[in-house]
């Protein structure tokens, strides 16, 4: 009887060691969700093997790289439309601008191809290379000069929706909040007007994300429980609260997705974007 009541009290051990050690969401999880949620968590062959093919057959100029990583089962999105969005106003940059756009799209391209074959297929990895290429790409070629000459067309191509979830649209923004006062306000400013339309009041009423100083509501920085010393937004689980309100300004044109590569449109100024053929752009 002792045996039985030992054995008992071990089985009721070892249950309750698997429940503590299951996420709660995998309690509720059916066999096919859970095959489901575990596809996400790392490429699988048959993506990593199209990935890999489509960066050796891309080109060094355009956005034909980036788009590589659309529909995979990392879910990685927000490359090619980053890259769509700079060619599609770089006639709206100034030269230093353009030399930006060039030079950081190529930067991000050459390290595309030659860092993901040396990554792991777990999705965390994958996607933790694209954002330190972005940091590192940014940083090389000086986007916060180039952008405290371009503040109002880099905040136009800034959209709220495009924030969640996390993912490179909130790498770049992280970086722009690092760029000095103007571009940090301008920013708070941008995502707050697009909050309000699509949240409504409730972003009034959302506090996870502070502007800077406790005395300047427009400056973003990030909550305690992030990086303390960088102006960041918060992960894709958080809101979004930002002060100041004024009318919004008309959405930037989006870039036409089927239209010819628009790096290889370049003229004595430079590049020019899918619409605006008649606009100047970078020089090669």
């Amino acid at each position: 009887m002792e045996m039985l009541l030992k054995l008992l009290l071990a089985l009721v051990l070892l249950c309750f060691e698997h429940a503590l050690s299951t996420e709660p969401n995998e309690l509720h999880e059916t066999p096919h969700e859970k095959q489901l949620n575990q596809q996400k968590r790392r490429l699988s062959l048959q993506n990593t093997a199209e990935i890999q093919h489509c960066l050796v057959n891309a080109g060094d100029v355009g956005c034909g790289m980036f788009e590589c990583f659309n529909n995979n089962s990392c879910e990685i999105r927000g490359l090619h439309d980053i890259c769509m969005t700079f060619l599609h106003n770089a006639g709206k940059f100034d030269s230093q601008g353009k030399s930006f756009i060039k030079d950081a799209l190529k930067c991000m391209a050459h390290g595309l191809r030659h860092r993901f074959s040396c990554v792991s297929r777990k999705c965390v990895a994958v996607k933790e290379m694209v954002f330190q290429l972005q940091r590192e790409c940014y940083v090389k070629h000086n986007l916060c000069s180039a952008v405290r000459e371009n503040v109002n067309v880099m905040v136009e191509m800034i959209h709220f929706q495009d924030l969640f979830p996390k993912g490179p649209h909130v790498e770049l923004v992280n970086v722009l909040l690092g760029c000095g006062e103007e571009v940090r306000t301008a920013i708070a400013r941008r995502v707050r007007i697009q909050c309000e339309q699509n949240w409504g009041a409730l972003c009034g009423s959302l506090s996870l994300c502070s502007l800077g100083h406790s005395g300047d509501p427009q400056r973003m920085t990030a909550p305690p429980a992030t990086l303390p010393d960088r102006n960041t937004l918060p992960s894709a689980g958080q809101q979004l609260s930002l002060t100041d309100g004024e009318q919004e300004q008309p959405k930037t044109g989006q870039p036409d997705r089927g239209s010819q590569d628009p790096m290889d449109n370049v003229t004595e100024t430079g590049l020019v974007g899918p619409s605006e053929a008649s606009n100047s752009g970078i020089q090669g």
